[in-house]
């Protein structure tokens, strides 16, 4: 079976090899023995995981290639500070690791970088809200808008808010000579909220039902980025097989967010 080929940085990502926990620990064990070979082949192994990582961020970088290097930086920190001792698999330590490396660089970059085809969205839509208040006296729903432009609700409203300047977390707002009083200190902490908490306690609690083997599945199918064909191989089992636990898995979750 083709796999669908994308070369970024010099990689084809249709022949990157995907290691297996097993592998990664064994290669973990030799670059403590010093052998270097073992880092390199576990930078390799990684790179799917990289790959999936950035994809998030291709509507505010214009250049791929440099957040993939970025991201491989990541990567490589994560590496040089994983403990197997402590049990965790690898991707679920680097995952932060990678992502906190690709922010950082979005932050110290000037400001977000907008791809040509987000703004194309935000002003076809500021130039249909005109129109349509210019005839109606009144502004369009968001989903009407979505349908004349062929798009989502999503995209008309990640294309406004990327007209938005970025502000500072730490910009000061207010300072009578005294305590300076900063954005960050303002804004609200929506993880105090008590129904939020409810459901995060109660997905929780729904991953923890799952067997193993489903936690597994979804760990590399949706963190690691891996194919339900990868998965078949490493298990030993049909990709029909991995196809059925992942839906039955994702159907237990759904329940749980009603």
């Amino acid at each position: 079976m083709a796999r669908h080929k994308v070369e970024i940085s010099g990689v084809n990502t249709a022949n990157i090899k995907v290691l297996t926990n097993n592998e990664m620990t064994d290669l973990f064990k030799k670059i403590k023995e010093g052998d270097l070979d073992a880092r390199d082949e576990l930078v390799n192994g990684n790179l799917k995981l990289v790959l999936s990582i950035i994809k998030r961020f291709s509507s505010r970088c214009d250049n791929m290639d440099d957040l993939f290097q970025v991201g491989c930086i990541g990567l490589l920190k994560a590496i040089d500070n994983f403990d197997l001792s402590h049990e965790v698999r690898f991707s679920t330590y680097a995952v932060p690791m990678i992502l906190g490396e690709v922010r950082r660089y979005l932050r110290d970059n000037n400001s977000i970088r907008v791809s040509r085809s987000l703004k194309d969205i935000a002003y076809k839509t500021l130039k249909y809200k005109e129109d349509y208040v210019s005839k109606h006296g009144v502004e369009p729903a968001v989903e009407d808008i979505a349908k004349e432009l062929e798009v989502t609700v999503f995209d008309i409203v990640h294309a406004l808010d990327s007209l938005k300047e970025p502000v500072s977390m730490f910009e000061a707002i207010y300072n009578d000579g005294g305590d300076t009083i900063y954005l960050c200190d303002q804004i609200e902490d929506k993880k105090s909220n008590s129904k939020e908490l409810e459901i995060k306690l109660a997905l929780n609690e729904a991953i923890n039902n799952l067997s193993e083997r489903e936690q597994f599945i979804l760990d590399e199918r949706f963190v690691v980025g891996k194919t339900q064909m990868e998965i078949a191989e490493e298990l030993a089992i049909s990709q029909a097989q991995v196809s059925r636990l992942e839906k039955g898995a994702i159907n237990s979750l759904k329940k749980v967010l009603g």
